[in-house]
């Protein structure tokens, strides 16, 4: 099989996919940290804030923090898994990382459906906009990593590409970073 050119050559010494995968992740720092310091301003200058903040749902936010880590456990495994060349085993562990994005993603929408049910809506004030803007910019990356990592699954199963677990990975591992910035800022922050 040949392989595209890209994925062969580096000239910085680092594989291309790599490369590529810690300049999207510089891009959602970017991202990221201009939402949470944006938040952080916002809530120095709001003492009220912490009213509101005393209705997220703080065992939803621990349990969902538990639910990332573990999956952020399997993404390492499956990791581990490629690098042995064992293609099977790194799917199936990928499918458990999923499991993992699914779970969170099903606490959220409860806890979500509880919070709008008692009035707590992104038009309530400042703090819900902002709660539910960089809750639910994370849900999204957290359902873009759950799509890529399927089809990395797909193909690790077949053996092909298995360098592409790790990237899935790191990306995985970042998504889980930034929950671990927003579950203090947003639940228990008060």
């Amino acid at each position: 099989m040949v392989r595209p050119i890209a994925t062969t050559r580096s000239a910085s010494g680092v594989p291309t996919g790599r490369l590529a995968v810690w300049w999207v992740l510089a891009s959602e720092i970017v991202i990221f940290g201009g939402l949470l310091g944006s938040y952080l301003l916002h809530r120095l200058g709001h003492p009220e804030w912490a009213t509101y903040a005393s209705h997220t749902n703080t065992w939803a936010g621990a349990f969902n923090t538990f639910v990332l880590l573990t999956s952020s456990l399997s993404a390492v495994l499956a990791h581990q898994a490629a690098e042995q060349g064992n293609g099977k085993k790194a799917a199936n562990l990928l499918l458990a990382t999923c499991g993992g994005a699914l779970i969170f993603l099903i606490v959220k929408s409860f806890e979500w459906t509880a919070e709008i049910q008692h009035g707590y809506t992104i038009t309530a004030n400042g703090f819900w906009s902002f709660y539910y803007i960089a809750a639910g910019l994370h849900g999204l990356h957290v359902i873009a990593g759950a799509i890529i990592m399927l089809i990395v699954a797909a193909d690790a199963r077949k053996g092909k590409d298995l360098q592409r677990v790790e990237l899935i990975g790191i990306y995985w591992h970042f998504v889980d970073l930034v929950w671990i910035f927003l579950f203090p800022l947003l639940y228990i922050a008060k």
